[in-house]
């Protein structure tokens, strides 16, 4: 079995599946069981001024059969004493000593009130603090959460004034409702950021009951904007964990969140730079049980690729991510149907014809049975009929060699500009 510790900027953790900082973590009973069940480390939920949650504040989004494809809600931080939640960390970690404790903090933009928060956690023993710039809705409006976030001097000055009083690592937690993630995370690193996490959730509305015309959720007959997590936004946080990773100028450890579900999801975020990961509607979905499949996922998945160590991942397809103008413009693949494994829905078919390259032709065989089939010469590999396509392996992608070598839009730009310059040299020189 591979070795699935891990060191997230100084702290140790026996795997990488941490709790994020949510319901799951609100109290040590909850930390307890999940480290009993078989969790690496926990983000506490956020401390803070305790506040006043309100009834209703979940809801989710089911798609196609699938319960809790999104996740929203619109509660707030803890709403339990700072003095208990202090007791309840200082008991678990003393219970549990080899696992990570961090604790997410969340104040107003004042330099002594960090300094007072931080040091009160940090006397009861814990790992490693998390500073909450992500929140998108209530503490929001009293001017923390994604409103400090959004600024990067405020996420720099605040990280700053944190790591003055800190003597354990610190992660600064992103929002993803901003134009550019890394604008953030460079902030947070100029701060002093040890790590930094991401991402926070969506801002978002879950919906609305076309019956009662009341918001989903509703208190009471209004509602609010919340925070939307959830494997729906997977994609999404992949994309800014990759953009951070790859930045030179953020440069951190990363613990990668957003709609990680299994193991596979897991390697995913550590392929692109993550050293660890966190969860959280998954485990309000299914249980701190489902960490048991991911753990021996894993190990599974390490020793199939030959891999010792979980920390062979981190990065790995970072080099792969770039942006569009590095693409081979040249690189060609095109769909190829087998006809016995193709069951004729024709889905491939009027997907191609109604908004792709009208590129599948339907077509009978001597023996006057139907067949479709890709006339190469027309597809641009866009994927689309594989996508759609209901039986695996029905279609494939396959490279196609071309004549012409590979060139970027970048190269191109840049061949036509020394074209234009060379040109322009002539021009003169006839002159």
């Amino acid at each position: 079995m591979a070795d699935l510790r891990i060191n997230l900027a100084g702290i140790a953790s026996p795997n990488p599946f941490w709790l994020a900082s949510a319901p799951p973590t609100n109290t040590g009973y909850q930390v307890q069981r999940a480290f009993e069940a078989g969790w690496g480390g926990a983000v506490w939920k956020t401390l803070g001024d305790p506040i006043i949650n309100t009834s209703s504040r979940f809801a989710a989004i089911h798609f196609n059969g699938q319960r809790v494809a999104g996740f929203n809600n619109i509660e707030l931080i803890t709403d339990r004493p700072l003095e208990i939640n202090l007791k309840e960390i200082y008991e678990t970690k003393k219970r549990f000593p080899n696992h990570a404790i961090v604790v997410s903090l969340m104040v107003e933009p004042n330099r002594e009130k960090w300094h007072e928060i931080v040091k009160k956690v940090e006397a009861v023993g814990v790992d490693g603090l998390e500073l909450n710039f992500g929140c998108p809705h209530g503490m929001a409006e009293r001017g923390m959460g994604a409103a400090s976030g959004q600024q990067p001097d405020l996420v720099e000055a605040q990280t700053m004034w944190v790591k003055e009083a800190a003597t354990t690592p610190v992660i600064v937690k992103l929002t993803p409702n901003i134009t550019d993630i890394t604008s953030t995370a460079k902030a947070a690193v100029r701060g002093g950021a040890d790590a930094i996490s991401l991402i926070n959730t969506i801002n978002s509305l879950a919906g609305v009951d076309i019956d009662t015309w009341n918001t989903i959720p509703h208190v009471g007959g209004k509602g609010s904007h919340g925070g939307y997590c959830g494997p729906a936004v997977k994609p999404i946080a992949l994309h800014m964990v990759a953009d951070c990773a790859r930045n030179p100028e953020v440069g951190v450890p990363i613990s990668g969140i957003g709609g990680i579900s299994n193991w596979r999801d897991a390697v995913e975020f550590m392929l692109m730079g993550a050293t660890g990961v966190q969860i959280c509607t998954a485990a309000m979905h299914h249980g701190f049980r489902i960490v048991e499949d991911m753990i021996d996922g894993l190990n599974n998945y390490l020793d199939e690729k030959g891999l010792v160590s979980v920390t062979d991942l981190i990065g790995k397809s970072v080099p792969r991510y770039s942006d569009w103008g590095n693409l081979d413009l040249n690189y060609a693949v095109v769909a190829r149907i087998d006809t016995d494994t193709c069951i004729n829905c024709n889905k491939c078919h009027i997907a191609c014809e109604d908004t792709s390259h009208q590129c599948i032709d339907m077509l009978t065989d001597d023996q006057g049975q139907s067949y479709l089939q890709v006339r190469e010469e027309d597809c641009v590999g866009c994927n689309l009929c594989a996508i759609v396509c209901p039986v695996d392996g029905a279609i494939s992608m396959i490279e196609v060699s071309g004549t012409d070598a590979p060139m970027t839009w970048n190269e191109r730009q840049e061949a036509i500009g020394k074209l234009s310059e060379g040109k322009d040299s002539t021009k003169k020189e006839a002159v």
